[in-house]
């Protein structure tokens, strides 16, 4: 049995965490972490019943090792198990901290490990995802194909280039808070016009669920779809209207760019 080792267990580790055990292979047994002592960590193993330990047995266990930590403690935590990682150098490797290079982590453990950087996103533990992947040059084919299969039931992957990953963490790793403000803002248009809060909720939630299904589905462009509805001279035309005098489309655009360049910081 493959046993998955997770260091840190917050926000993205958690939720990738919630999403494996929604597959029937998987149990609590598969699994080990660390996470220190906080409420969300206490609250996560009495939930899963997942065996919480050290973060060197957490090391020494793993076939498989996700390290969830935030970037900031990364080289801390990097030291406190380098020797366990150091004696098992078939641990296949797994870092969903953003920022941190490849080579950082190979110049602080050693050039040999087998290193894949993932980039998820919280809608994981809905298997609905979006994943990058850059593995690093002992990573093997096969290996990579495991990688790709462990985290495939949460949502899509795709492997790019390791210049690319700041660029897809922004889009995919930030947007859902940026699009969790577009629903509440739609929900809180309709709410000032009379419409109950949790209804004007469900119904932006799914209308957004709807209108990207269909974009996925007809593999229309965005503005065509967006034409459609569009009838001349008609109300969608005048939301639209109105949101082109706010510059809604460069305050995205310009939100985007911003994440990168912080990313790169």
């Amino acid at each position: 049995m493959t046993q998955l080792g997770f260091i840190g267990v917050g926000n993205m580790g958690g939720a990738i965490i919630e999403g494996l055990l929604t597959q029937p292979t998987m149990t609590a047994a598969n699994f080990i972490m660390s996470g220190g002592t906080g409420p969300r960590t206490k609250a996560l193993q009495q939930k899963t019943g997942i065996k919480l330990t050290t973060n060197k047995d957490v090391a020494a266990m793993a076939d498989i090792l996700v390290l969830g930590v935030k970037p900031i403690i990364m080289p801390s935590v990097l030291a406190e198990i380098k020797t366990e990682l150091l004696k098992s150098p078939q641990t296949l490797i797994i870092t969903i901290a953003g920022s941190l290079t490849i080579a950082s982590y190979e110049e602080q453990l050693s050039t040999a490990i087998k290193l894949v950087r993932i980039m998820p996103n919280t809608p994981v533990s809905v298997g609905e995802g979006m994943m990058s992947i850059v593995p690093n040059q002992n990573v093997s084919a096969a290996e990579l194909a495991t990688v790709e299969a462990l985290f495939a039931p949460l949502g899509q992957t795709v492997v790019i280039e390791e210049r690319l990953m700041d660029v897809t963490a922004a889009l995919a790793g930030s947007a859902p808070a940026l699009i969790d403000m577009f629903i509440e803002s739609l929900a809180d248009g309709a709410v000032a016009k009379g419409l109950p809060r949790q209804l004007a909720y469900d119904m932006a939630t799914q209308t957004l669920i709807g209108s990207a299904k269909l974009m996925q589905v007809s593999k229309l462009h965005p503005g065509e779809l967006k034409d459609q509805v569009c009838s001349p001279g008609g109300t969608t035309i005048e939301a639209v209207k109105t949101l082109e005098k706010h510059n809604f489309r460069y305050a995205v655009i310009d939100a985007i760019g911003r994440c990168v360049d912080k990313a790169k910081e």
